[in-house]
């Protein structure tokens, strides 16, 4: 018995076999040569055609703004800040609910914007966009 060597059989492969992987690829290539082409025949249906169009409702937006003095302007129109409550909460029960642009004044203080969108989303509405110009 001699010291300092080792048999052939304790010695560690450090290939990797190849033989199980290839046998799977070659497994799951005949699996798809066989199911490709069942998978290709159907039903040959002649099916009716439909002539309505589909009916798509585009929501209304309405563009609020807030000019310099901190004044409210509902699609242009001037509108006192009383009736401005009113106003969203009847925009916010019609059916699709509008989309509320907010335009503000760079020079308007922003306690007027903020008020506006509190109002808002007391009243209901759930689509609030703000319209900026693009900077250069």
């Amino acid at each position: 018995m001699a010291f300092g060597t080792q048999s052939d059989a304790d010695d560690v492969m450090s290939e990797i076999n190849m033989t199980p992987l290839v046998d799977v690829m070659l497994v799951l290539l005949i699996i798809f040569i066989i199911t490709i082409p069942v998978m290709k025949h159907s039903v040959n249906v002649d099916l009716p055609v439909a002539a309505n169009q589909p009916q798509v409702v585009l929501p209304q937006t309405i563009r609020l703004s807030v000019d310099a003095q901190g004044q409210y302007y509902w699609n242009e129109a001037l509108v006192s800040e009383s009736a401005l409550p009113g106003l969203l909460e009847t925009e916010a029960a019609r059916e699709p609910q509008p989309e509320l642009h907010l335009r503000g004044d760079k020079a308007v203080r922003y306690e007027r914007v903020a008020q506006v969108m509190a109002a808002a989303q007391r009243a209901g509405l759930r689509k609030i966009g703000f319209v900026t110009e693009p900077g250069q």
